[in-house]
């Protein structure tokens, strides 16, 4: 079994893990640690939990776990590091943005692997130390990353993503509260997004002369879960040519499907799965990818990484059932 501490435990992302988890073969959970809620109940925190787990939030680790998840907010991760040491031959698996761009790999001699398994799967097998990728990082990246491995991002890709409540976070703010959020629409950040760092750093792995421009509008939607992006570029290709090259670079590559029928989000929300359509007009593609920001966008792809460094099925425990109404 492998023994399992979890940091920073009482949200969304801390509690998706604990459900997956629960139901993992392999999976032992040791801790989960929380400073506000030690010593009550998970359910405290994790309502839906009530009645499925027995075991109270702590304010203590235990160094010798075989892996932790870090679920803290972004820029916590390096601190609480700095002050808990953890044996060494306990990995670590970052679900915060500390160590996912090239500059920050490297920690106190820790050297933390970029965790998209759909494209570092080998390097995420004999790693020990993993920066799990960003929720919307991971459905871009998703889309784009077989047109970058075939040379063919030669313009602007322009990227319109929604994503659910989750997103944020579980910290009331003024544009995650029900009245505001409800029947309401939203972007922020446009055209510097922070995890355009990270899918300009993957598309340059494959197709190091791409100089174009991510022309990235990320929208706040009314709904808590999932994430809708649509992207277009200029591409040559039929249509045919481009499908035959993205089932061929995912086909070992089991949450990710491509297809060209219309998809939606609720094909993927409680998943792990990814899906990408892909349509053509004149010289224009258009992609859609759909993924659930906390599943395949952080917990499950974070446990989809854990099953790769301990040698299983990178499917294992990870057979989830969407909600499709």
């Amino acid at each position: 079994m492998i023994n399992i501490g979890i940091i920073g435990g009482s949200g969304y992302t801390a509690g998706e893990l604990i459900r997956i988890l629960m139901f993992h073969p392999h999976a032992k959970l040791d801790f989960v640690y929380s400073t506000t809620n030690a010593g009550k109940p998970l359910s405290v925190a994790h309502h839906d939990l009530l009645g499925d787990i027995e075991m109270n939030f702590t304010d203590t680790v235990n160094p010798n776990v075989n892996v932790v998840f870090l679920c803290l907010g972004h820029g916590k991760s390096k601190t609480f590091l700095t002050e808990n040491q953890f044996a060494s031959h306990t990995k670590i698996i970052d679900l915060g943005n500390d160590f996912r761009l090239h500059k920050d790999e490297i920690f106190d001699g820790k050297k933390f692997v970029y965790g998209l398994p759909e494209l570092n799967k080998a390097a995420i097998k004999n790693a020990n130390y993993i920066a799990n990728p960003g929720c919307f990082a991971t459905a871009i990246q998703l889309a784009l990353l077989p047109l970058a491995e075939a040379k063919l991002l030669n313009g602007d890709v322009h990227i319109n993503a929604t994503t659910g409540s989750t997103g944020a976070g579980v910290s009331p703010s003024e544009t995650t509260h029900f009245s505001w959020r409800n029947n309401n629409m939203s972007h922020y950040k446009a055209f510097e997004h922070q995890h355009l760092g990270e899918i300009s750093e993957s598309l340059h792995q494959l197709q190091d002369t791409f100089t174009n421009e991510l022309l990235f509008i990320p929208n706040r939607g009314d709904f808590p879960r999932g994430i809708f992006a649509t992207l277009y570029t200029t591409c040559n290709e039929s249509l045919e040519d481009i499908v035959a090259k993205y089932v061929a670079f995912y086909k070992d590559q089991p949450f990710v499907t491509v297809t060209k029928t219309a998809i939606n989000m609720k094909q993927v929300v409680q998943t792990n799965k990814c899906i990408i359509s892909l349509i053509k007009k004149g010289n224009r593609i258009l992609i859609t990818s759909v993924i659930d920001n906390l599943v395949k966008g952080a917990s499950g792809q974070a446990i989809q990484n854990m099953n790769l460094m301990f040698g299983l099925e990178e499917s294992t425990g990870l057979h989830l059932k969407p909600s499709g109404f």
